[in-house]
């Protein structure tokens, strides 16, 4: 793995990130510790990012597998619990970083679809415990599941043009305005996007939503290139 490419995108990013960031807080008259640590945020930033392109399925045993061979990479890592901890200080800069840096061009041809994320298996939604008040029950092509959605939308090439986390009982069309905000031309989904409503908003801000029709329906007069799309 070569990650000096990475480091220094995110590095660059960072530097001038933190500087905003500290300058727009709100004084609240605490003392911190200022002291780096071992790592700095862009190192752990970028092992997070890397991991992610990665064919490990575990972050445990990527992270294990760079102690054992990238020492020299990254001279002060730490422990892999200890890691773990340091995670959520590079949580707002990742976030940062993606909405930022990471998000492709925006060409007029667009696709948008959702995804399940289980928290836990449906035997045991009673007694979970974890992201409880957040994850609702909701249900997806593939059945009922306890969770969250990532709504997706990217471009013909594949790149990454907005996205969206809700819980699991939200209705798909919903995150689509907020998600549309910087698109334009046309936007293709499956029929859960089927919504007179939405169509006229979104054809007044010159975005097109295409969808296929349910059995119900009247056919809809649309190009053969749309139909391929």
């Amino acid at each position: 793995m070569d990650f000096t490419e990475l480091f220094v995108s995110v590095d660059n990013f960072y530097n001038i990130f933190r500087t905003e960031y500290q300058r727009r807080l709100l004084a609240d008259q605490i003392r911190r510790r200022q002291r780096d640590g071992r790592l700095c945020i862009s190192e752990i930033m970028t092992i997070v990012i890397t991991f992610q392109t990665s064919n490990y399925r575990t972050f445990k045993h990527f992270y294990l597998h760079l102690l054992a061979h990238h020492r020299h990479d990254f001279p002060g890592l730490v422990t892999y619990r200890r890691f773990v901890k340091l995670i959520p200080q590079a949580m707002m800069p990742l976030f940062a970083y993606l909405i930022t840096r990471c998000l492709g061009p925006v060409t007029g041809i667009s696709f948008v679809d959702s995804t399940a994320i289980k928290v836990c298996h449906n035997k045991r939604i009673k007694r979970n415990r974890v992201f409880d008040g957040l994850a609702q029950i909701g249900k997806s092509t593939m059945g009922w599941f306890y969770g969250f959605k990532l709504h997706l939308v990217i471009n013909e090439r594949g790149d990454l043009l907005a996205f969206a986390l809700t819980p699991g009982n939200i209705d798909d069309r919903k995150p689509v305005e907020s998600m549309s905000q910087r698109l334009w031309g046309k936007l293709f989904g499956d029929k859960g996007y089927i919504s007179q409503k939405l169509f006229n908003h979104l054809y007044e801000r010159g975005i097109k939503l295409i969808t296929n029709t349910r059995k119900n329906m009247r056919n809809k007069l649309i190009t053969l290139e749309e139909k391929v799309l």
